[in-house]
């Protein structure tokens, strides 16, 4: 199976996720979420860093919940404001 490669904003939506959940974190370990979140520490930490920019629903809805965020806090922050308005217009 061959992926269609990202766009720009996928990329930098994916960077603003990490971001939002590497902060929304705090000061618990990796471990300690991933584990509450039911995922690997390497997953988390591949989303944490970008490298992973578009995980699936359910990855980011158990994230969510583990850090206290509502999807709609999660999906406002992590997309660039360009997107958005872009994705509006469309």
């Amino acid at each position: 199976m061959v992926r269609t490669p990202l766009t720009p904003w996928e990329r930098e939506r994916g960077e603003r996720l990490g971001t939002l959940l590497r902060t929304a974190r705090g000061e618990r370990s990796m471990v300690e979420v991933a584990a509450a979140a039911g995922l690997s520490a390497e997953t988390l930490r591949k989303i944490e860093t970008g490298r992973a920019p578009t995980p699936a629903f359910f990855t980011v809805a158990a994230l969510a919940g583990t850090l206290g965020l509502s999807l709609d806090e999660v999906a406002a922050l992590a997309t660039p404001p360009e997107a958005a308005v872009r994705d509006a217009v469309a």
